[in-house]
This record gives structure tokens, sequence and C-alpha cells, in this order.
């Protein structure tokens, strides 16, 4: 009598792995409604220790839920009041800035065209009417032609709307129920892999607080920094783009990259000549040596010892499946499928298949 293909332990196995994958292959269909959840379990892992630290003063855990969800809606309010003030303080200064900087790429383009026998007209006038139409209108109509373009594609005014109304909620019910979510959670985890779990669970527990943590800390630091650099630089939108710049950096190029941005757009409109360029680039570039080869060896270690391009590629990658949201949670989420995959890399390299 042939002996079974699978012994009945290998069939357990192989059914749970099936699960697994049909499991990832629902989650993957149903993507564009997952980033409320996706973001809450994000943002209750870092509120957490707050939580656990008010209960421990024996304040009710939903009393320290809300506190905590304060807390972070007060800091989410502060960094959009940095912005519209950057907005509403550069948006006058383009407006008078733009044409006179068209006019004196006319007087020095036009000229040069002529000498060099290129017979093209070029309607600086128009272009200048245009710009300052467009930069006539207030922010606050910039805001009310937005919202109402949002308003009227249906599609995107339902995942805003979904996305500001679930992500608190999910975030409410998850760090309330936190502790007896775990115990369920383990309480379903094989008893024979319970050690491993656990052990590979606190890996990825000490990863995540290791770059969150620092990344807290580096960013305090680089706002303080671009802040006092940009003011003694004499730049007049000194403080909201400098705590911007520092804050935004928690979205790895994608925030610098705007920082500096708005850093070259203030120096454009303010100074209009290259003594701001050239401040902004000693100060961005002074900025990108301090954060890359002191604060973040320092405050942060490895972070989660990912490659750049691989950065670059889980940005993209989570953004593609998650939109903007998806950008903002990428990093974290590779440390998890990062500690992962070191584990399955430990179990090849500990394999049959790999010595033999």
């Amino acid at each position: 009598m042939n002996s079974p293909m699978f012994t009945p332990s290998q069939r357990q196995v192989f059914i749970w792995v099936l699960i697994a994958f049909l499991v990832c292959v629902v989650l993957w269909a149903l993507s564009p409604v997952l980033t409320p959840f996706l973001l809450g379990a994000i943002l209750a892992y870092i509120l957490q220790p707050g939580v656990a630290a008010l209960t421990g003063k024996r304040i009710p855990r939903s009393l320290a839920a809300l506190l905590m969800m304060l807390l972070l809606v007060t800091l989410v309010t502060l960094l959009v009041i940095l912005v519209l003030l950057v907005a509403q303080q550069e948006g006058p200064q383009i407006k008078i800035q733009v044409p006179l900087l068209l006019a004196k790429l006319h007087d020095v383009l036009q000229p040069r065209l002529n000498a060099l026998g290129i017979d093209v007209n070029l309607d600086f006038n128009g272009i200048k009417d245009l710009v300052t139409n467009q930069f006539a209108m207030s922010t606050s109509t910039i805001m009310g032609a937005a919202w109402t373009s949002i308003r009227t594609s249906g599609n995107v005014a339902m995942t805003v709307v979904g996305n500001l109304v679930l992500t608190p909620l999910v975030l409410y019910y998850l760090l309330y129920d936190w502790n007896r979510m775990l115990e369920r959670v383990e309480n379903a985890i094989p008893r024979q892999w319970l050690p491993k779990t656990l052990a590979l669970a606190t890996e990825i527990d000490q990863m995540l607080s290791q770059y969150l943590r620092g990344q807290l800390l580096v960013m305090g630091v680089l706002a303080a920094y671009y802040a006092i650099a940009l003011t003694v630089a004499r730049f007049e939108v000194a403080l909201p783009v400098g705590i911007f710049t520092g804050l935004a950096v928690f979205i790895p190029y994608i925030g610098f990259a705007i920082g500096l941005v708005l850093a070259l757009l203030a120096a454009m409109l303010q100074f209009g000549t290259l003594y701001g360029f050239g401040a902004v680039a000693v100060i961005y570039g002074v900025g990108q040596v301090l954060e890359g080869f002191f604060l973040t060896p320092r405050l942060v270690g490895e972070r989660i010892g990912m490659h750049p391009l691989a950065v670059i590629f889980a940005l993209l990658a989570f953004g593609q499946l998650f939109g903007f949201f998806g950008v903002l949670l990428a990093l974290p989420m590779s440390a998890i499928i990062l500690t992962g995959l070191r584990e399955i890399r430990r179990i090849y390299l500990s394999s049959a298949l790999y010595r033999n």
C-alpha cells in the first residue's frame, strides 16, 4: 500500500497556507477601501504607548484613547495651519513678483534671440496677464474651487468622506480594544508555533519602535534647525516653512522635496536674486548632511535596514495600492515585511535544501 503524499500535519499546514493566500488575494482586491483601516492600525500602534501610560495613572481607557486622538488631531491641525500660512503669505507676493520676473525674462531673452536671428515674438505680456489673473484669486477662493471639484466627483467625494469618518472610528476602537485583540490573536496561534511567533512579533515591535521614536526626534531637531536657519537668512516665512520641512521628512524624499520647493519659491518671491537661492542651497544642503550623517545614525540607527532603492520602490508600490496614505505607511509596513523576509531567509539557510 502506497504511503500518502502528505502527512496529516503537512496537509493542515498546506490548508492554512492556502487560506492565508486567499485572504491576501481578497485584501488586494479590497485595497481601495482598506486605507482607513490600515491608517487606523498604524496610528493606533503609534498612540498605544501613550494610552498605556494614561491608563497606568488610573484614567479610563476610553478617555485615554480620546485624549491621545485629540493630541493627534491638534498636531495635524497645526501642520495644516502652517501650510495655509505659507500659502496666504506667499500668494500676494506671487501676484506681485511673477509679472516682474516675466518682464525681466522678456528684457533678457528677446534681444538675444533677435541677435541670433531667431524671429520669435514671445508673448510675455499675455503670459503675464494670464499668471496675474490666476493668482488674483484669494486663498479661500482657491480652496472653494478645490472643494467644488471634489464635491462634483462622486468617487473622490466618497473616498474623502469615508477616510475622514472611518479612520477616527477605526483608531478609537483599536486603541480601546488593543489588549483584548492581542490576546485573541495570541490564543488563535497554534501552541507549537507560539514561542517563535511571539519572538518574531517582538522583533517587529522593536524595529518599528526604534524607527518611529527615532524619526520623531529627527523631525523635531530638523524643524528647529530649518526654522532658525531660515530666520537667520532673513526669510519672512522662515517659521512655517522651516517647521513644515522638518515635520515633512517623515515622508522620505517627498517631504524634503516639498519643503525645498517651498523654500525656493519663498526665496524667488522675497529676494529675486541669487542670494535667496544660495541661502536655500546652503541651508538645505547642511540639513541633509545633518540628517544623513548625524541625526539618523545616532537617533534612528540603521532605521529598518532598507536600501535606498528599496525605499523608493516601497513608496511607489504602497502609493499605487493605497494612494497618498500608502506613501505615509510604506516604511512601517515595509519594516514588518522585511522582518518576515529575514525570518524566511534564516529558515532557508538552515534547511537541508540549502545545505545539501
